[in-house]
């Protein structure tokens, strides 16, 4: 949320500024107008929603990046760890 920025020292001149009595008759009509709501929007929310975030398809590629190099890498110390084949042989007997 932006601020404006407020100097400390006001000084005279530049533009008008409402008094206190105006600026607390401006607070206390927009807090008699409020009315809550029941319930939350959840068209307001779900739009919001899609809205943020990265889109699919750079998901979609980080998550294919991300697959290949765990591969890769457990390939890579697969071979260092000289591991092979992770099932042992199996001895198959074909008769005929």
């Amino acid at each position: 949320m932006k601020v404006p920025y407020v100097e400390d020292k006001p000084t005279p001149g530049g533009f008008g500024t409402p008094s206190e009595v105006d600026v607390a008759r401006m607070i206390r009509a927009e807090v008699e107008s409020w009315n809550p709501r029941r319930g939350p929007d959840w068209t307001d929310i779900l739009i919001r929603m899609a809205g943020t975030g990265p889109s699919p398809w750079v998901v979609y590629t980080t998550a294919s990046a991300a697959l290949v190099v765990i591969l890769i890498a457990a390939y890579l110390i697969g071979s260092a760890l000289q591991l092979g084949a992770l099932a042992p042989p199996a001895d198959v007997h074909i008769h005929r």
